[in-house]
């Protein structure tokens, strides 16, 4: 088990990169990654697959929200993706390796692997190799997550040097109304933290409370959370949560 680097533990991590869509900064892209680290944030970042098997960095699995273009993302070629312009921008969809030669190192990333399939399932590991070939050569703090354990699993084996980390909540239905009854009972208890040689999570933050979130706190993961909002959030959070996940205000850097 990789630990993470003390920066995941004390620099606040800029959601979806320290985005401002009045600013013309969407999220996940060059201009918010630019922002988070001239602020001297930490940066958390999505990434989907494209149609050749590259790692793009985009939040939603269909282009609609984010951009004036329809469809699915693993739809399109990496190529296609990045001549996409993100809304109220002519700036184009980047790739991981992009961004990773945009940070080159300098504030902490962390990748969260989106679940590819819909189920939380057993995975394929075509988006989880695309982003462990981009990490070989990768020199800085740098960590990986996934609502999806077995992504973690496989990343264990195609990236071992990596820290990983599984991202958890309450599993509302409301929440996940894709998920069977039986996988978001399964997946509320965190099952999968052993197997997936994870050293932390990130969980959601107003249910940090929870037993096994508290369980795995005292058996030495680090305790990640997400998404806070406000000062008044980040301070419940810190009551359990080592580091926060933050967008739409400011918070505090360590002195």
């Amino acid at each position: 088990m990789m630990p993470l680097d003390p920066g995941f533990l004390t620099v606040p991590l800029a959601h979806r990169a320290l985005h401002d869509i009045a600013a013309a900064r969407p999220e996940n892209s060059a201009a918010a990654v630019q922002a988070a680290m001239a602020a001297g944030y930490g940066i958390e970042i999505d990434v989907q697959l494209s149609s050749d098997g590259v790692a793009m960095v985009f939040h939603d699995y269909d282009l609609d929200r984010l951009t004036d273009t329809t469809g699915s993302v693993r739809a399109r070629s990496a190529a296609g993706l990045s001549g996409i312009w993100l809304n109220g921008t002519t700036e184009g969809i980047p790739a991981l390796a992009e961004v990773l030669a945009l940070v080159a190192g300098r504030v902490p990333l962390l990748i969260e692997i989106k679940d590819q399939h819909g189920q939380m399932g057993p995975v394929d590991g075509a988006l989880e190799g695309a982003v462990a070939r981009d990490l070989v050569s990768y020199n800085g703090p740098v960590a990986v997550m996934s609502f999806n354990p077995h992504s973690m699993i496989a990343l264990r084996r195609l990236a071992p040097g990596i820290p990983r980390g599984i991202v958890s909540c309450a599993y509302a239905a409301h929440d996940f109304p894709e998920l069977h009854s039986d996988v978001r009972h399964r997946l509320r208890a965190i099952p999968d933290y052993a197997e997936a040689g994870a050293c932390f999570i990130s969980h959601e933050w107003d249910d940090l409370n929870r037993p096994r979130v508290i369980e795995l706190k005292a058996g030495g993961a680090a305790i990640l959370c997400w998404t806070i909002t406000s000062p008044e959030a980040e301070s419940a959070a810190r009551r359990i949560a080592t580091n926060i996940t933050f967008e739409r205000y400011l918070p505090d850097l360590p002195t």
